[in-house]
């Protein structure tokens, strides 16, 4: 297994779900050694269609270690693995059984941190094609054209409903995540509203996280931090939410984006044209003690891009690298 504590404050490439020669070289030529999955549409690696095999997650962490880098996270098995758990259906019992039987085989794989969320509809946007700074395209959210989309599963789920369904699920997979010393980190709903279609949307605001955590209370249990999603919910709530969780240890890892507005209305940014100083994001997590890695997300689509964005990304890479050269320096 990877030890986290050993190693400082770092840069990861992520938001992928292939390991790629071209996702080798770009890594390596940018000079970053760790990388991270996102496995929410899916992977070749991972074919399992109920949970993961504990010798593909073997074959793919040895994959990347054959090309030198070093595999810190896997994040968002594909929803239909527990949709039923999240809404509460009968079936929901066979499915944790199945996610902790890939807890269990992510431990026994030597892969410590399992990224997870609990939206039912995963993320939402109304724009695909809204124009950034000169001419780059993002994705916008617009809570006015949405708030009364049609029912998506047949009903409408309450905020309590909903947490009642996260109690139940985690009690049942952070002992098994304990026993096989993987750390489970919390993503924030994406939008942070209240509800879509019909059903609550629970991850979306401080006050919601610190009864997650109550609920799942374990060193194994902590946070994705999003800066993005907390930019989305309160830019002037991200800094002491980041003050908050890190003192206490309870970030994992961070996902380094911005935005511009917040909820009901926002889109997405590069990283230095946001609602935040995001150096000064870096320069809190130093101060609190953070020692996880932190990877691009969410990135415009710049002019002439790859599939996977990689111009974009380099560009938001360099401005991370920057930063955490000047943050490790002071």
């Amino acid at each position: 297994m990877l030890d986290l504590d050993a190693l400082p404050m770092r840069l990861a490439v992520g938001q992928i779900n292939q390991l790629t020669d071209d996702v080798i070289l770009f890594a390596k030529q940018l000079g970053i050694q760790d990388i991270q999955f996102n496995m929410f549409h899916g992977s070749p690696h991972l074919p399992g269609e109920e949970q993961w095999e504990y010798l593909d997650l073997v074959r793919l962490r040895t994959a990347c270690e054959d090309a030198g880098l070093r595999l810190n996270a896997i994040e968002n098995v594909p929803i239909k693995f527990y949709i039923k758990a999240m809404l509460g259906l009968p079936g929901r019992d066979e499915q944790i059984e199945h996610m902790q039987n890939t807890i269990r085989n992510m431990g026994r794989a030597g892969i410590p941190i399992f990224g997870y969320h609990f939206a039912v509809d995963g993320v939402w946007r109304t724009s695909h094609t809204t124009l950034a700074r000169g001419g780059a395209k993002v994705t916008a959210f617009d809570y006015a054209l949405v708030e009364n989309a049609p029912l998506t599963h047949g009903r409408v789920y309450t905020d309590e409903e909903i947490w009642d369904n996260y109690a139940y699920y985690i009690k049942a997979i952070l002992p098994v995540a304990e026993e096989a010393g993987v750390k489970l980190a919390l993503h924030p709903d994406d939008p942070p509203v209240p509800q879509l279609a019909g059903v609550a949307r629970i991850m979306r605001n401080f006050e919601n996280f610190k009864r997650a955590m109550e609920i799942g209370d374990s060193p194994n249990h902590g946070l994705d931090f999003c800066v993005g999603s907390w930019s989305e919910m309160n830019p002037e709530g991200v800094l002491p939410a980041i003050r908050h969780f890190g003192s206490q240890g309870k970030i994992f890892y961070v996902h380094f984006r911005d935005v511009l507005g917040s909820v009901p209305k926002f889109r997405e940014a590069f990283i230095n044209e946001g609602n935040l100083d995001m150096f000064e994001v870096m320069r809190t997590l130093k101060e609190v003690g953070f020692k996880g890695f932190l990877l691009d997300d969410h990135v415009p689509m710049m002019s002439n891009d790859s599939g996977w964005n990689n111009r974009s990304r380099a560009f938001a890479l360099g401005q991370m690298s920057v930063m955490l050269d000047m943050v490790h320096r002071n």
